[in-house]
């Protein structure tokens, strides 16, 4: 695609982002025009669009990238060769070598030890400081430019790097909150992905999007100002925040969470309390192996969500596979009428907005792509994404521009098992404000969803065609397993999802045999006169 192409999409893509403020107005709790946050709004859409220069058109910005793409594989890199200690080079094949058994790629060995890695990696970086110094840069950025409340601006800060631990940066001021506060603190985590997921969907996109990690880290950074402006627009402020006059500083935070003693003058090491349990300052190595542990934690939370989620949506296809092979008018109904058009429909006029194409067959395989996050979280959809890019150029429905815009609309926890997750969490903090919490997690959900929406409408907006956005490919890429067939006796593999049909195509699904279900990246397009969680 070449950048007069291009042109028309584009400015699709910026009509998009003021069309999803328009959206969020539309369902705001109060739409009088003296409480819509003006000045806010403006100032994070042009940070946005400030952000998105930065990485797309700056002199310099794409090469720049690259380089830190690069260096940010070397993290992946040292992942792996921990990772090929423990379970060996055939599970773990060293790159460019070929192992002695092929054993495909295998999810458990090569995603989750990522997870471990990076957890135990932030823990480092934490206790060293490093994160916290990043972090206060991006605040002040945040409230110098959006005037947000001290506690907004840290927190949606901190959600650069990490989940619901953001929220426990501000903990001593969750309480007295307002509701547009909470509301914009969850709005981040939905709209965001913490650093150690962000390593899954890297090996899912890395063989077809080389430089996906660095367009992941920017997009983690361009989202917290979409998550306040939208957030905003949904439950505008009408107080007086506690923290409006300024950021908090970590030594008043720590006044007011912890008791600190003095090492000096007791002579003893110095020893904090959190909860009324006293704990020793630990070593930066310390500090790295518990992370590490605490990532073993989320590693085993990530396999378990997914075995549940991609179960029960298996069971839903299965149901819906059954229904399509029963005679007449019901069977052909249900050969349509499948859990992934349902969600591929549900989100098309979003996905309409990002200018992702002009192509019906594009824009609906896009839709179904981004759609299955709902339910399956972010993982499946990011790998149906890599298959999909992967195809030979003759089967190929998924363009470049339609990589970059879903990676970027991917990204982020705007799935129905974070809200157990975060209003839960958040909760356990503040069990006083568990009732608006619980009220406001479904906003929540609705911006961090409008969110990743209008940062791909960022990446599409500044989408020229170049082939340097997404780097050079990798001549193979090795990231798929093929589906073996399922009788009608087996269980579809849980990863699977129902095959995508457009409105008015003829049905593809065989009358006499419900099929596997293959994820709807790999369904061969439809004909011409029609045209698809973490």
């Amino acid at each position: 695609m070449n950048y007069l192409n291009a042109i028309p999409l584009n400015i699709i893509s910026l009509i998009g982002i003021f069309g999803l403020c328009g959206i969020a107005w539309i369902f705001s709790e109060n739409r009088k025009l003296k409480y819509f946050p003006w000045r806010l709004a403006i100032a994070g859409i042009l940070l946005q669009l400030g952000l998105g220069a930065l990485v797309f058109v700056v002199p310099g910005s794409r090469e720049a990238l690259q380089l830190f793409s690069s260096f940010l594989d070397s993290l992946f890199i040292a992942a792996d060769f921990g990772a090929r200690f423990v379970f060996g080079r055939n599970i773990v094949p060293v790159p460019g070598t070929e192992p002695d058994i092929n054993l495909g790629y295998i999810f458990a060995f090569r995603a989750l030890p990522t997870v471990i890695f990076f957890s135990g990696l932030m823990a480092l970086l934490y206790n060293i400081g490093v994160i916290q110094f990043v972090t206060t840069i991006f605040a002040k950025i945040f409230y110098t430019v959006m005037r947000l409340s001290g506690a907004e601006a840290l927190s949606g800060a901190a959600n650069i790097f990490v989940g619901i631990e953001a929220a426990i940066v501000v903990k001593p001021f969750l309480a007295k909150m307002t509701r547009s506060e909470l509301c914009a603190i969850l709005s981040c985590c939905f709209g965001t992905a913490a650093s150690s997921t962000l390593a899954i969907y890297v090996s899912f996109l890395r063989p077809v999007f080389p430089n996906i990690l660095g367009h992941l880290v920017s997009a983690s950074i361009i989202a917290i100002p979409a998550c306040f402006v939208l957030s905003k627009i949904l439950v505008p402020e009408t107080e007086i925040p506690l923290t409006a006059a300024g950021i908090p500083r970590q030594d008043d935070i720590r006044a007011s969470e912890y008791t600190l003693t003095d090492a000096s003058e007791s002579g003893e090491a110095a020893r904090e309390t959190v909860g009324g349990e006293p704990i020793e300052r630990i070593s930066p190595l310390d500090a790295a192996i518990i992370g590490a542990l605490d990532g073993v934690k989320m590693a085993v939370s990530i396999a378990a969500v997914l075995i549940l989620i991609l179960g029960l949506v298996s069971l839903i296809n299965q149901l819906f596979g059954w229904l399509a092979i029963l005679p007449g008018s019901v069977g052909e109904f249900f050969q349509v009428f499948t859990l992934s058009n349902i969600l591929g429909a549900l989100f098309l006029p979003l996905t309409a907005l990002t200018g992702v194409s002009l192509e019906w067959n594009e824009l609906w395989q896009s839709s179904v792509i981004i759609g299955r996050r709902l339910l399956e979280t972010a993982i499946p959809p990011y790998q149906a994404l890599g298959e999909a890019a992967a195809l030979p150029e003759a089967q190929r429905v998924i363009s470049d521009r339609a990589v970059l815009i879903v990676s970027y609309a991917l990204s982020g926890f705007a799935h129905l098992a974070s809200v157990g997750i975060f209003v839960g969490g958040v909760s356990a903090l503040i069990p006083s404000r568990r009732r608006d919490i619980a009220a406001l997690g479904w906003k929540a959900l609705f911006v961090g969803t409008l969110a990743t929406y209008m940062i791909a409408c960022v990446a599409g907006f500044y989408d020229t065609g170049a082939p340097g956005i997404l780097g050079e490919r990798e001549e193979t890429p090795a990231i798929t397993a093929p589906a073996s067939p399922v009788s009608p006796a087996n269980s579809p593999s849980p990863v699977q999802t129902a095959p995508a049909i457009a409105p008015g195509a003829s049905p593809t699904v065989a009358p006499t045999n419900p099929p596997a279900l293959p994820s709807p990246t790999t369904v061969p397009p439809v004909p011409p006169q029609s045209s698809p969680s973490p």
